[in-house]
């Protein structure tokens, strides 16, 4: 039988002919019956009577007297006549046909039962093996499945594994670039320390060779200021080592342009001491005379830094040392 909706529970299908083979078992019982009862009751009988009068004198009603017990009345055996012979011989083929087809009836009653029972138990099996199946493909179908959801999962992972080592390149890459840009700033600055210390040595060197023969051409003498150099104006230079009657003109011009200055300018001088390499380059600036005035001292002092390298003099070199008398309303 096709089961039209899936959702009911696996049933045995239902028999044909089973109420019909019931109410048969039922009326062939009943028939057997019939037959078995009348063919023992005909023989129990109860024998006809027999009647007899009897004739005596009248009793005297003067004196009555107990009647006697009436006589027991013996049953006259039956006569088994001809008749009954057939009758009896009928009875019994009769009987014996109806146990004959009983049997056959209950035979055929037990094989259609074993039928339907093995039909019944061929269905039951078919319905196991369909759960079996179906249980198999189930299970097979679900493998499948965790299959690919484990092969996606290692593809992931993989995928994973793979951007993770992109990016370590990369990081590896970008860090390697760091590297070797820190390292090449390091080698440049050691390099610019190295020929600023180099460059410095040989100006020391240089200054120091030009103070000994400057102090060998005076034979020991005083290095005072010499001349005195222009002291007013926006810059002059005096005192220090020799220099030309021109060259205090020189640093003012230089220095000039380089004072930035909006505050007040009555009373303000400021003396800034210099020492320079004979190059020029300014190798030292500080205040030797404050103007009272922090901020006018800073604006000088740095004007004198704006103005490196100092004019070189007269004989091609600057002077190693001089200082610088500066006032903002010159």
């Amino acid at each position: 039988m096709t089961r039209k909706n899936s959702s009911y529970p696996l049933q045995p299908p239902r028999e044909r002919g089973t109420l019909r083979a019931v109410l048969l078992a039922l009326l062939m019982h009943v028939l057997l019956g019939f037959f078995l009862y009348h063919g023992i009751h005909w023989q129990n009988s109860t024998p006809a009577g027999a009647e007899a009068e009897l004739w005596t004198d009248v009793p005297d009603l003067s004196t009555p007297r107990p009647a006697p017990p009436p006589a027991p009345v013996a049953p006259a055996p039956p006569q088994p006549t001809e008749d009954a012979d057939i009758a009896l011989q009928q009875q019994k083929r009769k009987q014996e046909e109806a146990a004959r087809e009983a049997q056959l009836a209950q035979q055929r009653l037990l094989q259609q039962q074993q039928q339907e029972a093995e039909a019944r138990r061929q269905q039951q099996l078919a319905a196991q093996q369909a759960a079996q199946l179906a249980a198999q493909q189930k299970a097979a179908k679900l493998k499948q499945q965790q299959e690919q959801q484990a092969a996606a999962d290692k593809l992931k992972q993989q995928q994973l594994e793979a951007q993770k080592k992109q990016q370590q390149l990369e990081d590896q890459q970008k860090q390697a670039q760091l590297d070797a840009q820190k390292k090449a700033d390091a080698d440049k600055a050691a390099k610019a320390k190295a020929q600023a210390e180099a460059q410095s040595k040989k100006l020391d060197a240089e200054r120091r060779a030009r103070i000994a023969q400057m102090q060998g051409n005076m034979g020991g003498g005083d290095s005072s200021s010499g001349n005195g150099l222009a002291k007013s104006g926006n810059g002059s230079g005096s005192g220090g080592t020799a220099a030309s009657p021109g060259y205090a003109d020189k640093v003012k011009r230089r220095v000039r342009p380089n004072i930035v200055w909006a505050g007040a300018t009555e009373g303000l001088e400021t003396v800034v001491s210099v020492r320079c390499a004979p190059d020029g380059a300014l190798l030292s600036s500080s205040v030797t005379r404050s103007s009272g005035n922090a901020q006018w001292d800073d604006a000088a002092l740095r004007a004198v830094q704006r103005s490196d390298p100092m004019p070189l003099d007269t004989n091609g070199k600057a002077p190693s040392s001089f200082t610088i008398t500066l006032r903002p309303a010159d």
